[in-house]
């Protein structure tokens, strides 16, 4: 089964390169369709996923053109101790006009937990930044269906479904809080409250 994988594996990291920014952890943190850096951000997470379990993740993310590429990592505790990594990708595909009035973008990545799996999330964000009047803070709510494939050691799982609200609150030029929940994944996957503190150059 591994060795199935492994054109899998290489094909969703082409595609987390050149596509979107995703929760490739299978953890609740979900994205807004747009950037807050220029060049690149450094950021942590704390999730609490469904369950007893907490994650705490570390990310670093850049910009090449119009695509956002990402890598994070970290540990999830519930009962043991397990570590997760993952690589995500966002790309904008939809900018709001007078007849719709949100931006979108496409999201894609791949991680996974001690190599036992592999997850691989694909969704699209939509959104709009609302800035705050004769004030640096700006805020971006917005709402991103994902479908999350799963494959383990023995076969593909049916594909799990879960829907991500959230909101990004830029505080200043250089630091931005990201709160954001998710609900309906089966098995847990993508469900739970995450919040991030982010610093952006």
């Amino acid at each position: 089964m591994i060795r199935k994988l492994i054109p899998l594996v290489a094909l969703a990291l082409v595609a987390s390169a050149s596509a979107a920014s995703a929760q490739s952890t299978g953890l609740p943190q979900y994205y807004a369709p747009y950037r807050a850096f220029e060049s690149y951000e450094i950021g942590g997470t704390l999730s609490f996923p469904k369950g007893d379990a907490t994650g705490i993740e570390g990310s670093f993310s850049f910009g090449y053109k119009a695509f956002d590429i990402g890598l994070r990592g970290g540990v999830v505790t519930n009962g043991s101790t397990e570590f997760v990594i993952g690589a995500d990708g966002r790309v904008r595909v939809v900018t709001q006009t007078e007849s719709f009035p949100l931006d979108g973008a496409v999201t894609f990545g791949v991680g996974t937990w001690e190599f036992d799996n592999l997850i691989a999330p694909v969704g699209i964000s939509l959104g709009r930044r609302i800035d705050i009047k004769d004030s640096p803070v700006a805020v971006t709510p917005y709402a991103q269906p994902v479908l999350f494939f799963v494959f383990d050691d023995s076969d593909l799982n049916t594909a799990n479904i879960a829907v991500g609200f959230g909101a990004d609150f830029e505080l200043s030029d250089v630091f931005v809080v990201r709160g954001s929940f998710g609900v309906g994944g089966s098995r847990g996957i993508g469900e739970g409250f995450a919040i991030s503190a982010v610093w952006v150059h």
